[in-house]
């Protein structure tokens, strides 16, 4: 499992997924579905999203071990900034229309 901060048209998601990158053709499909389209995408340490979010975390990655999907942990991009240092943040992974 991983974890990824989506930069995209709307606000920073934060995502947890059993793909093995944001580049993945069904990571991308799901995510057309959401309608996002083009992002800037950040992997983070999966432990360090399970010692912020605890029981949340618990429960949506309790629901991946079942399928290959994604789960959106958290849509409040005001708490997600203020969670996570720029230090903490993976390389950008650029996705979509001229990425």
């Amino acid at each position: 499992m991983r974890a990824y901060i989506l930069f995209s048209g709307i606000c920073p998601i934060l995502i947890l997924t059993t793909y093995p990158d944001p580049t993945d053709e069904r990571l991308l499909e799901k995510l057309l579905h959401r309608g996002i389209v083009k992002f800037i995408a950040y992997e983070v340490p999966i432990e360090r999203v399970r010692s912020i979010y605890g029981v949340p975390f618990e429960v949506i990655a309790a629901d991946l071990e079942r399928t290959e999907d994604l789960r959106v942990l958290d849509f409040n991009g005001h708490h997600i900034f203020n969670r996570f240092s720029f230090s903490e943040l993976g390389d950008p992974i650029m996705c979509g229309e001229g990425a």
